[in-house]
């Protein structure tokens, strides 16, 4: 058995190299269809649709799973550090799923266990896509605004409701992200959904950020419930992530210290 499914294995990583050689030559042509339908002038509104994609992404690593990490007393840029190989890989494939018996072996090897890595980690690639639910979200409202579809303020916050409860089935490879905006807008009816024809030049460099911040995101949570269930051992996380301790108080006994360190 265990033959068999290395075999198996083989064969999947084998698709999945073919693929990732061949999308550049899809990109290519995603982008070609979009000038050649819509024009030039589409290039400027998807790089701003890119730009702002990008910022919100990078934002809520930094600024929301960095605030995270802070009230539970560990640093989120030595854990990007830690897990950087893996980050590379995403990018390299615009998916998270290439990564995920690495990511596995990674939060083994920063004090997660083993137990609590093999049910939250699996878990979170399918309820916890932070990057797909902001890319979904904002690509509806573009598309909205491209094909001149007004929309109310409860329109829109039934769209996002919508899609925060879809993007939870969406896998993460390239290309899902995209299938569920489609899905959902067909299902809501405000928006057209021959208008996402737009985002195919651009849904592939996307794709990127979205499974980046979808990796980080499930590395942080994997770190904050494996401390939430007491699951971690801060022995091994102390030396790759855990905040330093205080520096030492003043005090007269440390004096001769103080004096040789200035």
């Amino acid at each position: 058995m265990l033959e068999l499914l290395h075999e198996v294995a083989q064969v999947f990583f084998g698709i999945v190299g073919f693929v990732t050689k061949i999308a550049p030559l899809a990109a290519f042509g995603a982008m070609a269809f979009t000038v050649g339908k819509y024009g030039l002038g589409s290039l400027l509104s998807l790089g701003k649709l890119m730009v702002c994609v990008y910022a919100t992404c990078a934002l809520f690593v930094f600024v929301v799973l960095g605030l995270v990490a802070r009230i539970h007393g560990f640093s989120l840029w030595r854990l990007l550090v830690f897990i950087k190989e893996e980050i590379f890989i995403v990018i390299g494939t615009s998916s998270s799923e290439s990564v995920l018996p690495r990511m596995m072996q990674r939060m083994e090897e920063i004090g997660c266990a083993k137990p609590m890595v093999g049910i939250v980690l699996p878990a979170g690639y399918s309820f916890n896509l932070d990057g797909t639910c902001i890319y979904l979200t904002m690509a509806a409202i573009f598309v909205a605004q491209a094909t001149n579809t007004d929309l109310t303020l409860a329109q829109e916050l039934g769209i996002l409701a919508v899609l925060l409860v879809t993007s939870k089935g969406a896998a993460g490879v390239t290309g899902s992200g995209f299938v569920t905006l489609a899905a959902t807008l067909a299902t809501v009816g405000h928006i057209p959904v021959a208008g996402i024809a737009l985002l195919l030049g651009v849904d592939r460099f996307m794709s990127e950020a979205r499974a980046v911040t979808n990796l980080c995101g499930n590395a942080v949570a994997m770190v904050v419930v494996a401390m939430w269930e007491g699951e971690f051992d801060r022995t091994k996380g102390a030396r790759i992530m855990l905040n330093p301790p205080p520096p030492p108080v003043w005090s007269a006994k440390n004096t001769t210290r103080w004096r040789d360190i200035f």
